[in-house]
């Protein structure tokens, strides 16, 4: 899907998305990043909801956005508050919710200026197939 221009180009603004990609600034990704309003993407080095830890969060906790967008993928999973205790004792909301929701989400808060940070799962799509064996 592709997103309308704004008057937010100074900004990181996803541009544009899919299921397994997202456009920021209309430069693709195909991986999990971390995307702040005012600073480049970042590689996020997530490969999985399931496997998500405390550790994965220590970048947004340094970021120290007002909230956090975590897109889940394909579909909405809630995460558990251990997980994000971190976040939490800094006041530091998390909303979760699938990745193209998220992708909206961010940009409406963002273009209302709010302090807003977008973590996206994508899943590793390494997948064997029938030529590659067993």
């Amino acid at each position: 899907m592709k997103l309308h221009a704004t008057t937010t180009q100074q900004y990181q603004t996803v541009t544009g998305y899919e299921a397994d990609w997202i456009e920021i600034n209309a430069v693709r990704f195909a991986h999990s990043l971390i995307v702040l309003p005012e600073s480049a993407p970042v590689v996020w080095p997530v490969n999985a909801f399931e496997s998500l830890s405390k550790l994965d969060f220590a970048p947004l906790v340094a970021a120290a956005p007002d909230l956090v967008i975590l897109g889940t993928g394909p579909r909405q999973r809630f995460i558990s508050p251990g997980l994000i205790g971190d976040l939490l004792s800094q006041r530091i909301g998390v909303e979760c919710m699938d990745n193209q929701a998220a992708c909206r989400t961010y940009n409406i808060l963002m273009a209302e200026g709010r302090k807003v940070a977008l973590a996206l799962i994508f899943p590793d799509q390494q997948t064997k197939t029938p030529e590659q064996g067993d």
